[in-house]
């Protein structure tokens, strides 16, 4: 058991650290994130959580934006609510 372990390592440094960074700021992913300006959290039971996930998985989308859209129908943007 002196060999090289076949298990990665969790994390490794980036060779160059700015590089890194500026690919991350390029994504999709961080680009999509910055529309969304606060994080909501709430309590609910554990079958409840896994109800809300398994319909998530069932229509192919994740839970934050199965919520984001249920959220936009029940709260629509108008002349009284926007500000």
């Amino acid at each position: 058991m002196t060999g090289a372990s076949s298990h990665g390592r969790f994390t490794a440094r980036p060779g160059d650290p700015d590089r890194w960074i500026r690919s991350a700021e390029a994504s999709p992913r961080a680009s999509a994130a910055a529309g969304y300006t606060a994080r909501l959290t709430i309590d609910v039971t554990p079958e409840l959580r896994g109800r809300i996930k398994v319909a998530a998985f069932e229509r192919g989308i994740t839970v934050a934006d199965m919520l984001r859209d249920l959220f936009a129908r029940e709260f629509p943007a108008d002349e009284r609510g926007s500000k």
